[in-house]
């Protein structure tokens, strides 16, 4: 064709305008190497193991095979292979071919770019194991590398229990917990195995502690002595022997008086004066007395009302005054007198360090072990009719363990041990396998008479605790 525009001839016989199109050289494609199995052994790794001049081992190359689903290819497709074994150490063997072009399958032609590879777990024969994901186009069926591992948080942390959809901990519907209940705070305390509830047993009371056959025997002579001194005064008019009995009486009564109200006092005094023992010299199953400064254990405790943290010890009390119309906070309870009514005292195993040799035992006082204490608490509030609604903390603590908020005097008292305080513990020494422990002993301490100070003597069971009030007291940090 003449003309000043130039043109060409399609392969199809059409003649159209312009010059031919250059052919361009195909873009080189980047290829993968297929990974080999290794099952562990360095010695099988291919080009690693070179780089550690370990000698491979190519006598066992095993070959994955073609596909049996995989259409026939003709034309630039080749042969597509991959191995799943070791490899030869010829980097054309190594290759896998990934094409892209026209792919013809069943009459019809699709424009697709595909990348062919077979690594992943294997069949009994060495096989790769074919999976599909569903139908393709063309009727190729893709082969995925393995399951797909869970998305871990994004925060990187490794979390138990079930993932949702984004990697996160699923959160679970549920009953929250109630951070300001006590009642369940209450509760676990008591249904614990390794605190210690005491009960008013524990606490000293000179009447409980005095021995019983002696105090009838005292009262079956004074009745036998008011009788003799009344007949005698009746039969010959002479009083003498009912003025002896009487005195005598108001002696023994005096001596009852008085060590009941200072009977605790003196057994203080007892144990304060009782001189404390070096852990390092003590031998097994010697009694002791340490002094030192407490360390909370495994359970540490809270106090009941101030919410104090970290004691081995707490006491929480309600007293009521009974004047001569109100209720009685107990059945023994007496008018115009203070009478309990609400008692709460727990405490658990702790450590306590020595002031003399700074060795550290294990006191054993959890695990419903037989503890004794004197610990001073200190009034924390005084509550009457003009005042009750000044306190809404008290006044939850008595809702908490329903109790009733009327018109009355009331007093609480509560007394803790805490970490860091000074307390003198009473027991025996226990060694075990090069752990030092303080155990309850088998038999109680007696004080003893003290005659100067017209004490009965008193027995002290179980361990022996003594802690002066610890509000007044700065405590040592542990």
């Amino acid at each position: 064709m003449g003309s000043r525009f130039p043109s060409h001839q399609l392969s199809n016989g059409l003649y159209v305008s312009g010059r031919p199109e250059q052919p361009k050289e195909k873009t080189p494609t980047m290829s993968s190497v297929a990974m080999p199995y290794t099952g562990g052994d360095i010695k099988k790794s291919g080009e690693l193991g070179k780089m550690f001049d370990i000698p491979m081992d190519g006598s066992k190359s095993r070959k994955s095979g073609p596909l049996n689903s995989a259409p026939s290819r003709t034309g630039s497709f080749g042969g597509a292979a991959s191995h799943s074994g070791p490899i030869m150490q010829n980097a054309a063997a190594r290759s896998v071919y990934v094409t892209s072009g026209n792919v013809s399958a069943g009459g019809m032609s699709a424009s697709a770019s595909m990348k062919k590879t077979n690594s992943g777990p294997l069949n009994k024969h060495g096989e790769p194991v074919k999976k599909s994901s569903g139908p393709q186009s063309g009727g190729v069926t893709r082969q995925n590398s393995g399951p797909i591992p869970p998305v871990l948080p994004t925060t990187g942390l490794i979390t138990s229990g079930p993932l949702n959809s984004s990697g996160a901990p699923r959160k679970v519907s549920g009953p929250l917990e109630s951070t300001g209940s006590m009642k369940s705070h209450t509760s676990s305390v008591v249904h614990n195995p390794a605190v210690t509830t005491l009960s008013l047993d524990d606490e000293y009371s000179f009447r409980r502690n005095f021995p019983k056959p002696i105090l009838w025997s005292v009262i079956l002579i004074f009745v036998m002595g008011f009788i003799a001194g009344g007949f005698i005064l009746g039969a010959v008019r002479n009083a003498i022997l009912l003025i002896v009995v009487v005195v005598l009486f108001g002696v023994v009564a005096a001596l009852f008086t008085w060590n009941s109200c200072f009977g605790r006092k003196a057994i203080v005094g007892f144990i304060s004066r009782y001189p404390d023992a070096e852990l390092r010299t003590a031998k097994n199953g010697q009694f002791v007395k340490v002094s030192g400064v407490v360390t909370c254990g495994n359970v540490p405790l809270e106090s009941s009302f101030q919410k104090v943290p970290r004691c081995v010890y707490t006491s929480t009390s309600l007293y009521e005054y009974r004047g001569w119309d109100s209720k009685a906070a107990n059945p023994k309870h007496r008018r115009f007198t203070w009478g309990l009514r609400s008692a709460e005292r727990h405490v658990v195993d702790f450590y306590i360090s020595d002031f003399q040799s700074g060795l550290r035992a294990l006191v054993k006082t959890g695990y419903g072990a037989r503890v004794t204490p004197y610990v001073d608490d200190s009034i924390v509030i005084d509550v009457n009719p003009a005042n009750k609604d000044m306190s809404p903390e008290f006044l939850r603590w008595l809702a908490e363990r329903k109790l009733s908020s009327d018109d009355r005097i009331m007093q609480l008292k509560e007394g803790y041990i805490k970490e860091g305080s000074t307390v003198s513990v009473m027991g025996v020494v226990q060694r075990n396998d090069n752990v030092l422990m303080i155990v309850p002993p088998p038999e109680p301490l007696t004080t003893g008479c003290q005659w100067a100070k017209c004490i009965f003597p008193a027995s002290l069971e179980g361990i022996v605790l003594r802690c002066e009030d610890t509000s007044k007291i700065d405590v040592i940090p542990v």
